[in-house]
């Protein structure tokens, strides 16, 4: 599983489908699944999500997580965050998992982080054309892959 974690000062995904979901301060989470991740890669990440010390404490240092800020995150799947751009322009997403294997792992990390963090966790819409828009809070952002545990 890859994210992208930006912390925000707001952020909101919508669909004419489906409606809108908005946050206010905290995390917006751009959540890629490919077909070798499990349970285990969502675990991982969630425990680092919940405690990534990227929030400002009096003295402006980052220093705090998400909980201890009691922000709200929004989680968005994005299965182009595992584009292979190797060969030519346009680029390959054959190792992003298909809907079959995504959904419940999509599904398991949204429950898992509102577990985990037992703060407001709202979501866009596995496979749903959305629109996400973000204030960008510092810029801060961060990079994560379950298969690269840096």
């Amino acid at each position: 599983m890859r994210v992208v974690i930006q912390r925000v000062s707001r952020a909101s995904v919508s669909c004419p489908d489906y409606g809108e979901n908005r946050i206010r301060a905290g995390m917006l989470v751009l959540l890629g699944i490919e077909e070798a991740d499990s349970e285990e890669d969502a675990e991982w990440l969630c425990s680092k999500i919940s405690k990534l010390r990227i929030f400002n404490d009096e003295q402006g240092v980052m220093n705090l997580s998400v909980m201890e800020v009691s922000g709200e995150i929004l989680v968005v799947s994005q299965f182009t965050l595992h584009a292979g751009t190797r060969k030519g322009n346009r680029p390959s997403y054959i190792r992003a998992a298909r809907p079959e294997k995504a959904i419940p792992l999509y599904e398991y990390f949204i429950a898992r982080l509102k577990n985990e963090t037992s703060l407001l966790v709202s979501s866009g819409w596995f496979g749903a054309n959305m629109q996400v828009e973000l204030i960008n809070d510092g810029p801060v952002t961060i990079l994560m892959d379950s298969k690269n545990k840096e």
